[in-house]
């Protein structure tokens, strides 16, 4: 099954939701940055939060930066969002390895940390993006994303982010949910959820049974009669190109530009978010230059 999003409203129309099933996109990050399981485990869930926070922005071009500076060993990470739920990311130490936790599972909240902070960037294609930052408790993610939403937008949330490492390293299930209540819904209802959430279990198991993530909604909210608004696909994406590329090399100014064709006779760039490899020779430099 591709990797899917999925976003519904409960009956009553006090309850929102979304789930997400990234099982391939993770896949193809940790082969891009060639991540170790803890690595891979943490993006992977920044990744299908930026997703499912993405989508729910709706204004088309917009898009959605997370990022995370805990101060653990994995240094920085980002995940970028477009509108469709579509992602890409990275990772600063992608090579890092460290102890699993007592209970024999990645210990992704020590490879974070928890001394710094979680920034939503929200770029609506207006003069200026939103911002809005928030700092770690936990370094778990999910904890951190539902975090911010309660102090930044006041909106009750609870997240599940969960990625599943096979042996061979190679990603066995990825996804999560957002469960958020909105104005009207009372104390009681609130309760209510999170004992359905608690129960249901983590959200590997239950994308290993089923990678549909409707069908990860219904199990984790059992009762609660849902109303599916959209089921889209979304995938790995990365929006770089030789144009943007000659764009950046153009930015750097004469002085670099000259540098480089002096010192080096052409220059190759890497996409950090993707394996695009671009070359360009000593005479594009040169055209590059004159452009200028």
């Amino acid at each position: 099954m591709r990797d899917q999003l999925v976003r519904a409203i409960s009956k009553d129309g006090l309850i929102k939701v979304s789930a997400v099933s990234t099982r391939d996109l993770t896949e193809r990050a940790r082969q891009i940055h060639r991540t170790l399981p803890v690595a891979t485990a943490a993006l992977g869930r920044l990744l299908a939060g930026a997703s499912m926070m993405g989508n729910a922005l709706k204004e088309e071009a917009a898009s959605l930066t997370l990022q995370i500076k805990g101060g653990g060993p994995l240094g920085t990470l980002l995940a970028v969002s477009d509108h469709l739920g579509n992602v890409r990311g990275t990772v600063e130490n992608p090579g890092v390895d460290i102890p699993l936790r007592e209970d024999g599972k990645l210990d992704v909240g020590t490879a974070v940390g928890n001394q710094g902070t979680l920034t939503v960037v929200r770029d609506l294609r207006m003069k200026e993006p939103y911002v809005g930052s928030v700092g770690l408790l936990w370094g778990e993610i999910a904890e951190d994303i539902a975090l911010y939403f309660v102090e930044s937008e006041q909106v009750p949330t609870a997240c599940g982010l969960g990625v599943l490492v096979d042996r061979d390293q190679s990603v066995l299930a990825a996804g999560g949910y957002l469960v958020q209540l909105l104005p009207g819904a009372e104390d009681e209802t609130a309760a209510q959820l999170e004992a359905s959430l608690r129960a249901a279990g983590p959200v590997t198991e239950l994308l290993r049974q089923d990678p549909d993530p409707e069908v990860l909604l219904r199990r984790a909210l059992p009762g609660l009669e849902l109303g599916i608004l959209e089921k889209s696909p979304i995938a790995y994406r990365c929006d770089c190109s030789r144009e943007r590329m000659e764009r950046a090399l153009v930015s750097l100014g004469r002085k670099e530009l000259r540098a480089m064709i002096d010192e080096q006779g052409g220059a190759e760039l890497t996409c950090r978010f993707c394996d695009n490899i671009q070359r360009f020779s000593k005479e594009e430099l040169e055209a590059l230059l004159a452009s200028c």
